[in-house]
C-alpha cells in the first residue's frame, strides 16, 4: 500500500524529528552515564514532610511553617544517619559528605553558622511601615534575598523570605518539585504578608531570578481575582522571563529514568558537583529546569493575555536591576517580554553595563554594546536607568536616567551621591546573573579580602589558579562573580526608592482622611 503523495511529506518530516528526539535522548544518557560522577545519598534519597499544592492545599502561612519545620527536622535525623555510617565507612566512600553542606562539622557549615537562612523566616521590626515578601531563585534559598532585605528592614518593613518547596534541603527534593507547587507557596506566603499590612501599609512583593518569575506571576494574579491584594510595588533581580529555546529540550532528556535501571537515575541529573555551597544546591537536575522553563511559558502567556485585555495598566510599579550581560536568563526577556508592555515612567529598569574601560576593549564581547544600542533607540514607555563607566579611561562608574521617550539623559541622583566611591575593581569585567543581590563583603559570596567567617574565606573569593582537572569542578566556574561591587547603589536606590512611596502614601492619607 502507497502513501498518499501529500501525506508523505508529513511522515518523513515525523520520522525525521522522532529520530532527532531519540538521537538527544541517547546522546544525553550516555553522557550522564559515562560522564557524570557517581550519585550521592542526597541525590537519591527523599524527605517525605515537604509542602505539595494538592496534599497540603488548606494550609495558612503558620501551617506552611509548622510543615516546614518538621521538614528540617526530618533532614537533621537524616543527616545524623549519613554521619554514623560516614564514620564506619572508608573515607573514599563519604568523602564528599565530609565536605559537603549536609555534614554539620564541616568547614562550610562553619562558614555558614549552621545555614539558617534556608528555612522561611519572618524578619520583624518594632514599628513596621509596610511589609515585603521577598523570593529567591531556583536551587537558591532565602539567604539569596537577606541583603535586600537587610535593605528594607532598615528602613522599616517588615520582611518575610519564602523557601520554595524542594529547596533548601536536598538536591533530590528538585526531582519531583512542579511549578504548582511554587506558585501555592508564593499566593500562601503572600496572603500572610498582605494581611499583616493592612489597608495602611504599603505590600512589597520581590523576587530574583525564578523568584521573580513567580512574583510576576502572583502581580498578574491579583490583576484578576479581586479577593487577592496588589502589592504595591513589584522588585526584581535578574528576573527569569524567557530561557533559550534549548530550554524546551528539557521536557524530554530523561525519559530512560523510567526504565527500571538503576544507572539510568543519573539521566535525571545535568549537572552532579560536590555540595559545597551552604545556600545552593550546585548538582542540578533535569526537572529544575524543566519547572523553570514551564514557569517562563506561563509568564509569557499571562503577559500578552494582560498586555491584550488592557490589565496592564493596572500593573503596580516594577523595579527591576538586571545585568546586560546575563549567561543564566539573559536580559532580553526583561527589554522585550516584559518592559516594552508596560506604560509609565513608574516602571523602572536599571541596567548594569560592562566596564568599558579602554585596556579591555580587546577582550569583552560587542554582543553587551549592541544590546545597549538596540534599547537606547527603540521607543520606551518606561524609565530607563544604565550604570556604566564615565569614560573609557576611567574605572568609576555612574548611573544615567532617561525617561520614557526622552533621547538625551540625566544624571541619576541616587549614584551620584555615591560618587566616588563606586569603582570597577581591576580584576573585573562585568556583573552576571549571580552577583547582582550579594554585596562585596558578604562572608558566603563576598570577593573582598577577608570576606569569610571563623577562618573559612567567602566562597565569592575562591579564586584558584592551576591545571584543568586538577579540581573535581571546572576552574572557570570560580572565576565568574558572585557578589556586587555596586551593591551600595542598589542599596541606596531601594532606600530612596521606599522612602519615596511611604512619603507619597503619607500623601494620599492627609489628602483623603
Amino acid at each position: 500500500m502507497q502513501l498518499h503523495p501529500l501525506l508523505r511529506w508529513p511522515l518523513r518530516l515525523f520520522l525525521l524529528l522522532l529520530a532527532f528526539l531519540l538521537a538527544l535522548v541517547l546522546g544525553f544518557s550516555m553522557y550522564a552515564v559515562l560522564a557524570l560522577p557517581a550519585l550521592q545519598p542526597w541525590h537519591t534519597e527523599r524527605l517525605t514532610q515537604e509542602f505539595r499544592a494538592e496534599a497540603h492545599a488548606g494550609l495558612d502561612f503558620d501551617g506552611y511553617l509548622q510543615r516546614e519545620a518538621l521538614l528540617f527536622e526530618e533532614l537533621k535525623a537524616r543527616q545524623a544517619a549519613w554521619q554514623a555510617q560516614e564514620h564506619s565507612a572508608e573515607r573514599g566512600e563519604w568523602g564528599e559528605w565530609a565536605d559537603s553542606r549536609f555534614n554539620p562539622k564541616s568547614q562550610v557549615s562553619r562558614l555558614a553558622e549552621g545555614a539558617p537562612f534556608n528555612r522561611s523566616m519572618r524578619l520583624g521590626v518594632k514599628q513596621a511601615r509596610g511589609q515585603a515578601l521577598l523570593i529567591h531563585g531556583l536551587t537558591d534559598s532565602p539567604y539569596a534575598m537577606k541583603a535586600m532585605a537587610d535593605t528594607l528592614r532598615a528602613q522599616g518593613m517588615a520582611v518575610t523570605l519564602l523557601r520554595l518547596p524542594g529547596h533548601g534541603t536536598l538536591p533530590s527534593m528538585m526531582l519531583e518539585m512542579e511549578l504548582r507547587d511554587w506558585r501555592a507557596a508564593v499566593r500562601i506566603a503572600a496572603a500572610d504578608v498582605a494581611k499583616r499590612a493592612g489597608p495602611d501599609q504599603p505590600f512589597y512583593l520581590g523576587g530574583f531570578s525564578t523568584g521573580g518569575a513567580l512574583a510576576l506571576l502572583h502581580s498578574l494574579d491579583t490583576l484578576q481575582d479581586p479577593a487577592l491584594r496588589r502589592p504595591d510595588r513589584v522588585l526584581l533581580a535578574a528576573p527569569a522571563i524567557e530561557l533559550p529555546p534549548v530550554a524546551a529540550v528539557s521536557n524530554v532528556v530523561d525519559v530512560l529514568h523510567y526504565l527500571p535501571i538503576p544507572l539510568l537515575q543519573k539521566t535525571r541529573w545535568q549537572e552532579l558537583i560536590a555540595e559545597y555551597d551552604p545556600y545552593k544546591y550546585n548538582s542540578f537536575p533535569i526537572n529544575a529546569g524543566r519547572q523553570v522553563f514551564h514557569a517562563t511559558q506561563a509568564l509569557q502567556q499571562g503577559l500578552s493575555e494582560a498586555a491584550a485585555a488592557g490589565r496592564l495598566a493596572q500593573m503596580p510599579p516594577v523595579l527591576t536591576y538586571q545585568s546586560v550581560v546575563d549567561a543564566t536568563v539573559g536580559a532580553t526577556g526583561a527589554l522585550d517580554t516584559l518592559y516594552a508592555r508596560l506604560p509609565g515612567a513608574q516602571h523602572r529598569l536599571v541596567l548594569f553595563d560592562i566596564n568599558r574601560q579602554q585596556h579591555l576593549r580587546s577582550i569583552v564581547s560587542p554582543s553587551s554594546q549592541a544590546l545597549l544600542d538596540r534599547v537606547l533607540a527603540s521607543p520606551r514607555g518606561y524609565t530607563l536607568e544604565i550604570v556604566s563607566n564615565l569614560d573609557p579611561q576611567s574605572a568609576a562608574v555612574a548611573a544615567q536616567r532617561w525617561a520614557p521617550g526622552a533621547s538625551e539623559a540625566s544624571a541619576d541622583p541616587v549614584s551620584a551621591a555615591l560618587q566616588p566611591a563606586l569603582q570597577w575593581p581591576f580584576d573585573q569585567v562585568s556583573l552576571g546573573h549571580v552577583s547582582l543581590l550579594w554585596p562585596p563583603n558578604d562572608p558566603i559570596y563576598g570577593y573582598m579580602p577577608g570576606s569569610g567567617r571563623h577562618g573559612v574565606p567567602a566562597i565569592g573569593s575562591w579564586l584558584l589558579r592551576g591545571e584543568s582537572g586538577a579540581t573535581n569542578l571546572a576552574l572557570g566556574s570560580l572565576t565568574r562573580l558572585r557578589s556586587n561591587p555596586f551593591w551600595a547603589l542598589i542599596e541606596a536606590d531601594l532606600r530612596a526608592t521606599l522612602v519615596a512611596d511611604l512619603n507619597a502614601r503619607a500623601g494620599e492619607t492627609k489628602s483623603h482622611p
